[in-house]
């Protein structure tokens, strides 16, 4: 399913129009974002605690890969 989320500032303007052109797609749904605001706030909230940032890539193979010959 993909959705094509129309703000709801311009929803008067693109959302019938949208929705029209994707008429015959089955896979395509036009919605209106309706959110008023971010649901995570930047303060401190219960139960979580302190978050631990780090960096999940795989660490590198040691030592050296044989030259190639172009």
């Amino acid at each position: 399913m993909i959705y094509c989320v129309v703000p709801q500032e311009l929803a008067d303007e693109l959302y019938d129009k949208l929705k029209a052109y994707y008429e015959d797609d089955p896979n395509v749904e036009v919605i209106v974002d309706r959110r008023h605001a971010q649901r995570r706030g930047s303060g401190p909230r219960e139960g979580g605690g302190a978050r631990e940032r780090r960096d999940r890539r795989r660490p590198r193979v040691p030592g050296e890969f044989p030259k190639l010959e172009p």
